[in-house]
């Protein structure tokens, strides 16, 4: 029985509250799927090996879609590059290993990054890129786990023959709640940084970098469609790549952030802060192969996190 003709069976959602997560839940229940199983992390800490094991033996998933990772921008993973590395290879260890040991899950999928290629892939980066090269400076303590989940889904599928999977996403943004951080990814940094410059009156806003560097932004809901269809369709030793194919400058982003958020100052660029590899965009043909087409606009997407915001910043 396929992933979606089998709604009622169990499926645990590993990072229900992330924004990943969260959009995974709430596609999944808008499609009829009932016995959806998830977890705080108070309830269940995927760090703790035991825990782990004692919750698939109890609750004997069927299927699994591992979304919980220890995750930020650029500076807050080199701020703490062992909690990067050791907290997303348990997760990925504990969730695989117990999920093989208790024999009652028919599919797994893990989510990867496109961190995972070199820096100086062929563009746009295809899954073949992967092991060609070290993934780029900045952001290996994430990668390096996220490669091993890769190798891992390899393994068991090779010597266990489970059905395990991986998909890498690029640069996935959308609504959370809480929203992140202005140490996390680029888009809610920049939303948090012209938002405050608004309602301060600042005559201008100081963003990290050249803004030259380019990047590819895929919305969450956009990427929980092709998560949905790789569980339903796919079953391949590769991981495939999640993108929307689409990319601009940081620069042309800030530009359109600032507007959306309708600050009217002046945007200044610290050139001496990193910005990371210059190009990152992924070659997500396999995935449209499979049906797959992305629907949310940048700009689309960027109006509802400013919505988001607001609301959050009226009720605190």
């Amino acid at each position: 029985m396929s992933f979606l003709g089998d709604k009622s069976a169990k499926t645990f959602v590993a990072g229900h509250r992330g924004m990943i997560g969260t959009a995974a839940h709430r596609k999944l229940a808008a499609l009829g799927f009932n016995s959806i199983v998830v977890r705080t992390h108070a309830e269940l800490d995927l760090t703790c090996q035991h825990a782990v094991d004692t919750f698939f033996d109890a609750e004997q998933p069927r299927y699994v879609i591992l979304c919980a990772a220890k995750s930020g921008g650029v500076h807050a993973a080199l701020s703490a590059p062992a909690e990067y590395l050791t907290k997303n290879l348990g997760i990925i260890f504990n969730v695989m290993t117990a999920a093989q040991r208790c024999g009652s899950v028919r599919k797994l999928l893990i989510l990867a990054s496109a961190t995972i290629y070199p820096e100086d892939a062929w563009q746009p980066i295809p899954e073949s890129a992967f092991l060609s090269g070290p993934p780029a400076p900045g952001s290996e303590w994430y990668s390096i786990a996220k490669i091993a989940g890769i190798k891992m889904c390899q393994a068991y599928r090779e010597e266990h023959g489970m059905d395990a999977i991986a998909a890498s996403p690029n640069n996935i943004y959308g609504p959370r709640n809480p929203f992140p951080s202005e140490s996390s990814h680029v888009i809610p940094a920049l939303i948090r940084r012209f938002h405050h410059a608004k309602v301060t009156g600042a005559p201008e806003a100081v963003v990290w970098g050249s803004g030259a560097a380019l990047r590819e932004f895929t919305h969450v809901d956009d990427l929980v469609e092709a998560l949905v269809l790789l569980m339903d369709r796919y079953s391949g030793l590769e991981h495939v790549n999640v993108g929307s194919g689409e990319e601009m400058s940081v620069r042309e982003l800030a530009e359109m952030v600032k507007e959306v958020v309708g600050y009217e100052g002046r945007v200044v660029w610290d050139a001496s802060r990193p910005d990371g590899v210059p190009r990152r965009l992924i070659d997500s043909s396999k995935m449209r192969k499979l049906g797959w087409k992305p629907k949310v606009a940048l700009r689309d997407g960027l109006i509802e996190m400013y919505q988001l915001y607001c609301r959050q910043q009226d009720e605190a």
